[in-house]
């Protein structure tokens, strides 16, 4: 399935900026941007749709392109939520500038009621320990960590900076992953379990979360702090799937266990079907640069 190119944005050059450029700078809003162009409709209707996107919170061109392209998306393939896996305002999580970093580049996806449903990233916690951002009503966060369930799939969001109070988060994280009834279970947060990014390998959180993921059935971890695409093949059962690029961009490698990676501006979107989950990176152009499918396992 490589649907290419399904909408049009205009030319970016005339503003003179490089889609690696990490620089803040501030533009007019909302930036004037082409209509989405058609494209096929969905040839299979999931059980349930949903979108996953990291580091968005710059303001900046970068942010508004990949939101539009979000937008562009959801015309055709309608989904109720959104994963934001942190550092949702940058560069210190100051919610004076939400407006501009989720109010505006979202506005339409609000106004179509779809859900946000935020991680905290080490960004975040720069201002009053993100207790701010907790407290903002449309990143729906139920405290630092929380579960929320869609259809058939049971969602668990992470406060995975060093900072948290880790020991009753992963009790906590245990006793709901063994009591879900649920038989597709998603996992989201900030840092990398695995990367071949800048950050690299978090060995602490392959100690601490694996065994749990394993245990329980876990199917898919989504986090950003890497500024990049990547999803691993399967380990242990769980694929692990950073979404990064939702601003800002930087350099990726490849490991053993890398089935694709790629720096780019870019989304995940995750169709969620009895027996499968189908997944998709999807970058600023439309194109589906990379699919990917998770077959449901026994833990027999």
């Amino acid at each position: 399935m490589k649907r290419r190119n399904f909408l049009g944005l205009t030319a970016l050059g005339s503003l003179g900026l490089a889609l690696g450029s990490h620089r803040y700078r501030a533009y007019q809003y909302p930036l004037k941007f082409q209509a989405c162009s058609s494209f096929p409709a969905p040839k299979s209707s999931p059980q349930l749709r949903f979108v996953a996107v990291g580091d968005v919170g710059t303001g900046d061109n970068h942010q508004y392109s990949v939101a539009k392209t979000i937008s562009c998306y959801s015309n055709l393939n309608p989904f109720p939520l959104v994963l934001l896996t942190g550092d949702n305002i940058y560069e210190y999580g100051e919610t004076a500038k939400i407006h501009d970093t989720f109010e505006i580049p979202y506005r339409d996806l609000l106004q179509q009621q779809v859900k946000f449903y935020a991680a905290i990233g080490n960004h975040d916690i720069l201002t009053n320990n993100g207790v701010d951002e907790i407290n903002y009503q449309d990143f729906n966060m139920q405290g630092r960590y929380y579960t929320f369930t869609r259809k058939n799939v049971q969602f668990f969001a992470l406060d995975t900076n060093p900072e948290a109070s880790w020991q009753k988060q992963l009790t906590w994280l245990e006793n709901n992953l063994a009591k879900s009834t649920k038989p597709w279970k998603i996992v989201f947060g900030h840092h990398p379990v695995y990367s071949s990014g800048e950050h690299g390998t978090h060995l602490s959180l392959v100690k601490q979360l694996t065994p749990l993921f394993s245990r329980y059935g876990v199917q898919l971890y989504l986090n950003g702090h890497d500024h990049h695409y990547e999803r691993t093949n399967p380990l242990q059962g769980t694929t692990y799937l950073t979404c990064g690029a939702g601003a800002k961009l930087r350099p990726v490698g490849k490991s053993d266990w890398t089935a694709y990676s790629v720096s780019k501006l870019s989304f995940a979107a995750i169709e969620v079907y009895p027996e499968r989950l189908e997944i998709q990176g999807i970058d600023t152009k439309g194109n589906i640069f990379d699919h990917a499918t998770i077959y449901q396992r026994s833990l027999t």
